[in-house]
């Protein structure tokens, strides 16, 4: 110790992994996003990104963070060639589109977990919103306020099932107050500003007739916020507007953006938990957390 301390020898932690097949690192993957800026990140991501390298490092780990690329093998470049011990997929990507990625990953004994979806076919590798119920609680907050006529904005297909699980919800809501849900009031917005604002220009000008809106996420909320406001429509007189995700734009847009928060703190701790669990062959159960309300003016009544 003596000898080591005198020529400053540091233990080489790439070649210490290699006797160990194990690196300290977690792979984290972000699918590229449409986002406001040429980052590509969804805004509600970063947050993510920040618990999760905390999480990480409390447990004595490193993050590599890379976007998602399709073309790639996620294990052989990762967990195969000893970068990673492990991998988090973290975006709004279209499952149908990725869903071969994670079939190789399970054929390959990857370890890895996902943050969306919970898909039965991947019980124990996924972690994710109650998408559901924030659905419910945007829908039944706007009904609350008297509103009668509520539109949805989000991909309900397939693809997108955080998104649809949002207008199950929705649909869950309207019902269960008597109201049969108005196929004419839903629009198709993928995760950005200009897919909300395109969305309600066609609800507008289509003639629809509507008081409010839920919408996936705030992204798609500040672009209809935008549209309704060049439009002539007053928010919240005329239509109240809800978010998803409370990313931090959504308090500093006039008026401040009622929303569901979804808690990302523990999100990024039960992740790198999850992932950290499988790597060291622990049992790990797939779950949902629950989002809550945050009620800003964009609805009327009281913020909060």
């Amino acid at each position: 110790m003596e000898v080591a301390r005198e020529l400053n020898y540091r233990v080489d932690k790439n070649a210490a992994g290699l006797r160990s097949r194990h690196s300290n690192t977690i792979a984290l993957l972000l699918f590229e996003d449409s986002s406001t800026d040429e980052s590509q990140i969804n805004p509600f991501f970063l947050s993510m990104l920040g618990s999760i390298a905390r999480a990480a490092a409390a447990s004595d780990y490193d993050l590599l963070v890379s976007f998602q690329q399709l073309s790639n093998n996620w294990q052989g470049r990762y967990e195969a060639s000893n970068r990673a011990d492990g991998i988090i997929l973290l975006g709004y990507g279209d499952y149908l589109n990725y869903g071969e990625k994670l079939r190789a990953l399970d054929e390959g004994g990857a370890h890895y977990m996902i943050w969306g979806p919970t898909i039965e076919q991947h019980d124990g590798r996924s972690l994710g919103c109650d998408n559901v119920s924030g659905g419910r609680q945007s829908t039944e907050h706007l009904l609350s306020l008297g509103r009668k006529r509520i539109a949805f904005l989000g991909d309900n297909s397939p693809g997108f099932p955080e998104f649809r699980a949002r207008y199950f919800g929705y649909e869950a809501a309207l019902k269960t107050a008597g109201i049969e849900p108005d196929p004419s009031l839903q629009r198709d917005a993928e995760n950005s500003e200009n897919a909300g604002y395109i969305a309600v220009q066609s609800l507008v000008l289509g003639g629809a007739d509507f008081d409010a809106i839920v919408t996936c996420s705030d992204l798609i909320a500040i672009g209809a916020l935008r549209a309704l406001q060049e439009l002539g429509k007053h928010v919240p007189e005329d239509v109240s507007l809800v978010g998803f995700d409370d990313i931090p734009a959504a308090s500093y847009v006039n008026p401040g953006l009622t929303t569901i928060r979804q808690d990302t703190l523990r999100a990024g701790a039960m992740l790198v938990d999850n992932l950290i669990g499988l790597i060291h062959e622990r049992s790990v159960a797939s779950a949902l957390i629950e989002p809550r309300l945050v009620v800003r003016r964009s609805c009327g009544g009281h913020p909060r």
